[in-house]
């Protein structure tokens, strides 16, 4: 067991914060993971799971043990008629899962490229993009409770999937450790091209037959035109959720802000465009300390190099208000607050 005291995070997040962690260990498979867990030293510490470290902000240092998921490989479980069964381990960079899938010729997740993070958080967040979701593909994951060291399977029902939500954000919180995804792809695509700018993008490709493989070099086009690239300046991502409101509340909203963006969802509620919000209230490109709001996506926060994790919270919270006085919507971040 390879257990490490008072190491800096910084390299394991994507903002740079630089936090220590009281303890910190890695593991690439499941029985190095039981072993952790059940390690007398620290089994009475808090813990905290880390894959890609995108989507999460350190305000303090952690006083627990860190574990750093690891895992990897990718096995074709089942094919049928309809397509495939790819499990796939938590520990695996998701862009390069989406790569791998997308050479094989497996559809359903090309939408989705580019997502930073690990495979482990894909169902943790339901991350989505450009009109997909991954419980749209997601079959089943494996897990091991924390406590017990129990290993749980869960299907897509037991999941409660939402919007950028699962039962993993809520009741079993900081109790579980993802260490498998299974996802169902399929041999005949579902082509989804109208959300944002794919068509224009793909248009500007010269592309006249759609491909998985078309349509994820498009994807990957926008978000590297739109997004900054962590390596290279610190972010998550998008920081703030879209927030929904009642068919009622977005016209009311339409009749002041004519401008104001909202896609229709199913249920008659409207899905408003956060980044538009931010930005009507002054916060794109704008520069606060060492921290500030993206010049090409208002919804990206940024770490010049040495702003601290309560910096950036500080300039959240100040953006949150300010869209709660303009507009009264109250956005809520997507990133997970340590």
């Amino acid at each position: 067991m390879n257990l490490k005291e008072n190491i800096s995070l910084k390299q394991y997040n994507t903002f740079g914060i630089d936090v220590l962690a009281s303890y910190f260990a890695t593991f690439s498979n499941t029985a190095e993971l039981a072993t952790l867990l059940s390690d007398f030293s620290t089994q009475q510490l808090p813990k905290l799971v880390l894959g890609g470290g995108s989507n999460i902000l350190f305000t303090r240092n952690f006083d627990g043990l860190v574990l750093k998921n690891e895992i990897q490989g990718i096995e074709v479980i089942e094919e049928d008629a309809s397509g495939w069964l790819v499990k796939a381990g938590a520990g695996i960079n998701w862009h390069s899962f989406v790569t791998w899938c997308i050479d094989k010729g497996y559809a359903g997740i090309e939408n989705l490229s580019l997502i930073p993070g690990n495979v482990g958080a894909s169902p943790i967040q339901n991350i989505g993009a450009y009109g997909v979701e991954q419980k749209d593909s997601f079959h089943q994951l494996e897990a091991v409770d924390i406590l017990s060291g129990e290993k749980l399977l869960f299907n897509k029902e037991e999941c409660d999937f939402g919007y950028r939500d699962s039962i993993f954000k809520r009741i079993f919180k900081g109790k579980l450790i993802i260490t498998s995804v299974t996802f169902a792809l399929k041999r005949i695509p579902d082509f989804n091209t109208t959300y944002g700018a794919i068509d224009q993008e793909l248009k500007k490709m010269g592309v006249t037959s759609l491909s998985i493989k078309s349509i994820s070099e498009a994807v990957c086009n926008i978000r590297r035109s739109k997004l900054p690239n962590p390596a290279v300046i610190g972010n998550a991502g998008s920081f703030f959720k879209n927030p929904e409101v009642s068919n009622s509340v977005f016209n009311a909203l339409k009749i002041s802000f004519p401008g104001i963006v909202g896609y229709e969802l199913a249920s008659g509620n409207f899905k408003l465009a956060a980044g538009w919000l931010i930005e009507q209230c002054g916060w794109k490109g704008k520069r606060v300390g060492n921290t500030g709001s993206h010049k090409d996506q208002a919804l990206v926060l940024i770490n010049y190099g040495n702003a601290s994790g309560t910096e950036i919270w500080d300039l959240a919270m100040s953006i949150q208000a300010s869209v709660k006085d303009k507009f009264d919507v109250l956005i809520e971040p997507e990133v997970n607050i340590m």
